[in-house]
């Protein structure tokens, strides 16, 4: 039995190809890259039937490399970016590229929304608070300000829901897809009657929530025949899926993934709360996923690789970042390029580095971006630390960190606990293939290889936490308190 992985991220799409046991078949594997579109006035967005092409490059690249005559795949499992929204017309084409989760020019229309809204009863529905990351916002920013669009539109999807209604034809979104846009209520699993109301929608404008597979329709099927037969399942939220790859399915593991933007996430029943700052989106109908996501993450680090005179060769990058003591750059910075999510939600917060000199080189800069991520992430640990058990571990995945042995060491330095790397090098896609063998009825045994531990050091911890009370001075200097 062999199963097929795609994984559609916002900054390339994967496929692999996967056996019963959750085995990654290394001759099976392709991958295309692409970049949002990005303005100064905060879009971030994909065209659709670009991204529409590139996993489906990425599935003919997969293919190409097991031959010929390869035999069928049983089933195919999704991983895909939470909260893209798209609008489409009567015939299913895209109104709108999609409007990913780090476009910013909804804060104006979350912050609207907070004034009409309890936005912690909205939050305890709907595991999302009232930020320009989720679809209540953006709905209205869209209704407000292309209203011509919303008018045409017919339905409301992000781009998981259009792949699979054009590669299956049915029109349809996974508990998990739907829990990550800010619309479903978690107590009864629809779509919430005020958001929608307020949003100026009709449920029917939303996909049906349901986890059926379903198959491939023409001519993706002639295009595809060792996948024609597959049962291809709704998409997983991507955040779900690197959980479940990394082996993080229970409240002795927080998973921690750094890839674009950063994570740390937790995997338990339905009924576990959600503490301040921190989301709660679900794996499946029986598990919740509860954690904390930033803005920012190897986007900042390769937006500073850009913009800065930094050196080209990654290993003189690497030693010269680590030449530097912790916190020694004299710099404090809010790394906020996209705004902030957890655990502020501040979506109109702007990026500064603060304390530059004219001595002050670009290695200093990086590194202190880098820290200020990390602080960024203590700070959601603190939240989602007590919700795990008593000495649980921490396993740390994303090509982002894993390549920077600095950042990782810096990373449990700021936390101040042990980091357990994970050598599963595609979690995400790992999970989806994992999640599509269960739907098979298949539950191979967990084997994630578990990778070097990093231990943070005691001096080096105490250094970072005094630095990161100078953070917390500067983002309240400068973001201040969450405006409603």
């Amino acid at each position: 039995m062999r199963v097929m992985a795609l994984d559609v991220g916002t900054s390339s799409a994967r496929a692999l190809g996967f056996d019963a046991e959750g085995r990654a078949l290394p001759e099976l594997e392709a991958r295309v890259v692409y970049e949002p579109r990005t303005t100064l006035e905060g879009a971030v967005e994909i065209d659709a039937d670009a991204l529409l092409e590139a996993a489906a490059r990425a599935l003919d690249g997969c293919l190409a490399g097991a031959g010929a005559a390869t035999p069928p795949f049983e089933a195919v499992g999704i991983s895909a970016f939470w909260h893209g929204l798209l609008a489409l017309d009567g015939e299913g084409r895209p109104l709108t590229a999609v409007i990913t989760w780090a476009d910013t020019r909804s804060a104006p229309a979350a912050a609207e929304l907070r004034r009409l809204f309890d936005e912690e009863a909205v939050r305890a529905r709907t595991g999302a608070p009232l930020h320009a990351a989720y679809f209540p916002a953006k709905l209205r920013w869209l209704r407000g300000h292309r209203p011509d669009v919303f008018a045409r539109a017919r339905r409301w999807c992000g781009f998981p829901e259009y792949l699979a209604w054009r590669l299956t034809g049915l029109w349809r979104t996974s508990v998990s897809m739907a829990s990550g846009t800010g619309l479903m209520d978690h107590a009864t699993c629809r779509w919430d009657p005020a958001l929608l109301d307020l949003a100026g929608i009709a449920p029917e404008a939303l996909p049906p929530i349901d986890d059926a597979a379903a198959r491939l329709v023409q001519p993706w099927a002639s295009r595809w025949p060792a996948l024609a037969a597959a049962r291809w399942f709704p998409a997983w939220g991507d955040g779900a899926c690197s959980s479940v790859g990394s082996d993080c399915v229970d409240p002795g593991r927080i998973a921690l993934n750094v890839g674009t933007s950063a994570a740390l996430r937790l995997v338990g029943p339905t009924a576990a709360g959600t503490p301040a700052g921190l989301w709660r989106y679900r794996l499946d109908a029986a598990r919740s996923l509860v954690g904390g996501a930033t803005s920012e993450g190897g986007n900042v680090i390769a937006w500073a690789r850009r913009t800065l005179a930094l050196p080209a060769d990654d290993a003189a990058l690497e030693a010269a970042l680590a030449a530097l003591a912790p916190d020694a750059h004299g710099l404090a910075a809010l790394p906020f390029l996209a705004g902030e999510r957890s655990p502020g939600w501040r979506d109109d917060a702007r990026g500064l580095v603060s304390g530059l000199r004219l001595g002050t080189q670009p290695h200093e800069i990086l590194r202190a971006l880098m820290e200020a991520i990390a602080y960024r992430l203590a700070l959601i640990h603190e939240r989602l630390g007590p919700l795990a058990v008593p000495g649980h571990a921490v396993i740390a995945s994303g090509g982002a960190l894993l390549r920077s042995p600095v950042w990782t060491g810096i990373v449990a330095d700021v936390l101040g606990v042990p980091l357990t790397l994970s050598r599963e090098t595609e979690a995400s896609s790992r999970g989806a293939a994992l999640l599509a063998l269960a739907g098979l009825g298949q539950a191979p045994a967990p084997t994630a290889p578990a990778g070097q531990r990093v231990a943070p050091d005691a001096r080096r911890h105490e250094i970072y936490r005094k630095a990161l009370e100078v953070q917390r001075r500067l983002y309240e200097n400068v973001v201040g308190p969450r405006v409603s």
